[in-house]
């Protein structure tokens, strides 16, 4: 709920930059077309670039703990840590929550929306992950499932990011072109 608020109060922030500065239109253009190059890929090949993969993965050749070094947290410190760290995920279906709640009309609202997406995907993160033990025992079945879910990802980027062209930098470039 957090992450909804923070999530929230850096788009009207950044709403109400946008109006006063006209040099984070390309910085937005820019995104767009980079998220439309990553959705083609993942609708191509079927799997994450290798750098994106790495991405939250352990470092334990470079960053080895002394001996005998154990980091124990409980409480209520632990649960704020793990809602941070799942915050941070790269998870399309989380990302699009943030997206959502960054649409709110405040922090509060930012929070409600992100509540409520927690309440409602408790379920399947308690069920998908046993379905995919399932179908992982199947071996070609699921080899085939995860890279049609890629690439359905994928589709679904590119398909977002060309919507979020279509609306912002297709009409400047006609009126640029034809006005």
């Amino acid at each position: 709920m957090a992450g909804g608020a923070i999530a929230a109060s850096s788009v009207s922030a950044l709403a109400v930059l946008g109006q006063a500065s006209p040099l984070l239109r390309p910085f937005w253009t820019l995104v767009h077309v980079a998220a439309l190059a990553l959705g083609l890929w993942l609708l191509w090949n079927g799997r994450q670039p290798t750098w994106l993969s790495r991405i939250g993965r352990p470092v334990s050749t470079v960053v080895q703990p002394p001996a005998g070094a154990r980091m124990r947290v409980s409480g209520p410190a632990r649960s704020l840590m793990a809602g941070a760290l799942w915050l941070a995920w790269p998870c399309g279906l989380l990302q699009s929550a943030l997206v959502i709640a960054a649409l709110a009309n405040g922090p509060a609202a930012g929070a409600a929306v992100m509540g409520a997406f927690a309440v409602a995907s408790s379920v399947g993160l308690w069920a998908g992950p046993a379905l995919w033990w399932r179908l992982n025992g199947g071996g070609a079945i699921a080899s085939l499932v995860g890279t049609w879910s890629v690439r359905l990802a994928g589709a679904g980027l590119a398909a977002a990011s060309l919507w979020s062209l279509g609306r912002d930098l297709w009409p400047r470039v006609a009126a640029f072109c034809f006005g």
